[in-house]
């Protein structure tokens, strides 16, 4: 592999009703063998497809890089999140059950927890390897199949685990990898042997994704967007706070869902904390993303990159100051001169009622808007249709957890941003969508329980 952007890497042919209903059919034959395997037999063939993993980091993370842009530094991260996912639901694998209950009489209850069938997993282009974890992780632990369609923008990493599953040891078509758009999509989520879908994406594609479920009545977890605020006050550790907003804006380029591009500043502090958030954009180094020391890498592809400056455009018309950044970037590397690279940006003098204050940009693209009172930024900052996450950097700690329970908000960080451990669930109030990846609590999403009634005297009849 080497960098080569704004040049095509390969074609992948798009997966039509044909192709979509062999990779169910054939998902669906490798269910009934993977959900009668026992917890502990599935649990030893998803460890083996984590080591896989582990050992090849370098590479996945070199392709990955290759497909989505982001640094080779970050794409070594998500290729450890992806790992360690598939250990954590391989551990939890064995370990799921149901629950005994005595009843009078000596007759007793007992639950099952039960797979779904074949789940269908739709990834977006940011995270293409890790979302394919998140998602096939805790749906194979359950004992379901997977049928997974990547972003036609990141076709390739995602076919890469597929292959991985299989070395491991999964039956032959339990983790099926099929191209294409919203097409493909579609017919996937209107398969009649579908039995629950995962969609991460946009807002609109969400709402079309639920209601092609609704028609057959079949669960969905959505994973949408957000505009999530990030609120300073004047007592937090101003270096960790800087550090904290550089986190929430600028991985992956800005292209991340959860990111906390609203930064609310005591307006005590306002000053002193935007003059080092700015110092600090302006040393992040862009370029070529397989380089060790490049901290941001090239947007996603040309027409998201336009509307990426269509929206800073917009912001300065209605009144934003361009404090840093905003512009296009052409690397002195002559091979990378077709590159979507931009300047990260940080927007001043903005006010909540600016288009790029309340519509997800999805680029690298900071707002610092000032507050006086924790009521009135609270106010503030949950005036969104959107609920993926929300911040708070304080010393004082009765205040930082005050602030969290009164965010709308389904993920909150204290004093940090964007880690999100497979341990804790992930996801959405709101219009950023509803159910949960990673935790525990993804079980419950990829399961359904069964109860089983058991009398031991003779049936009471009334009639």
């Amino acid at each position: 592999f080497k960098t080569c952007p704004g040049r095509v890497l390969c074609k992948v042919p798009c997966s039509g009703e044909k192709e979509v209903d062999l990779a169910v059919q054939s998902a669906k034959a490798a269910f009934k063998i993977w959900s009668q395997m026992s917890g502990m037999e599935r649990c030893r063939v998803m460890l083996e497809a984590a080591r896989i993993i582990r050992e090849q980091r370098d590479e996945i993370a070199t392709m990955e890089t290759i497909n989505n842009g982001k640094s080779i530094l970050e794409a070594r991260v998500d290729i450890d999140v992806s790992w360690q996912c598939l250990e954590y639901y391989a551990g939890l694998a064995g370990s799921l059950a149901g629950e005994h209950i005595q009843l009078p009489g000596g007759s007793f209850g007992y639950t099952r927890r039960e797979p779904l069938g074949v789940c269908v997993g739709i990834g977006a282009w940011n995270y293409p390897f890790q979302i394919a974890c998140w998602k096939s992780g805790p749906a194979l632990a359950c004992g379901n199949a997977m049928v997974f369609k990547p972003s036609p923008f990141t076709p390739i990493s995602v076919v890469r685990l597929a292959e991985i599953f299989t070395e491991a040891g999964v039956p032959k078509g339990l983790f099926n990898v099929v191209q294409g758009g919203a097409a493909t999509g579609q017919l996937l989520c209107q398969h009649p042997d579908v039995a629950k879908i995962s969609f991460t994406g946009s807002v609109p594609t969400g709402m079309k994704i639920m209601e092609m479920a609704a028609k057959g009545i079949k669960p969905v977890t959505l994973e949408l967007g957000g505009k999530s605020p990030l609120i300073i006050f004047s007592d937090a550790d101003l270096e960790n706070a800087v550090k904290g907003a550089l986190m929430a804006n600028f991985l992956t380029q800005g292209e991340v869902c959860c990111n906390g591009t609203r930064v609310f500043v005591e307006r005590k502090i306002l000053d002193t904390f935007t003059k080092e958030v700015v110092k600090r954009t302006q040393k992040i180094k862009i370029g070529d993303p397989l380089l060790e020391d490049t901290r941001m890498g090239a947007l996603i592809n040309r027409p998201h990159l336009n509307r990426v400056q269509g929206f800073i455009k917009q912001a300065k018309e209605q009144g934003a100051q361009v404090l840093c950044g905003g512009d296009l970037y052409v690397p002195d590397d002559p091979k990378l001169k077709n590159g979507y690279y931009m300047r990260p940006c940080v927007l001043g003098n903005c006010k909540d009622d600016m288009t790029c204050v309340k519509e997800e940009i999805f680029g690298p693209v900071m707002a610092i808007l000032p507050f006086d009172t924790e009521e009135e930024v609270l106010e503030r900052a949950n005036a969104t249709k959107f609920g993926l996450a929300g911040g708070v950097f304080t010393r004082d700690i009765q205040k930082a957890h005050r602030v969290v329970a009164a965010l709308k908000a389904g993920m909150c960080f204290i004093n940090n941003y964007n880690a999100s451990p497979v341990e804790l669930p992930f996801g959405g109030y709101k219009f950023s969508g509803f159910g949960r990846e990673n935790g525990r609590a993804a079980i419950e999403y990829y399961s359904q329980l069964k109860t089983v009634c058991v009398e031991m005297g003779d049936v009471e009849c009334v009639f």
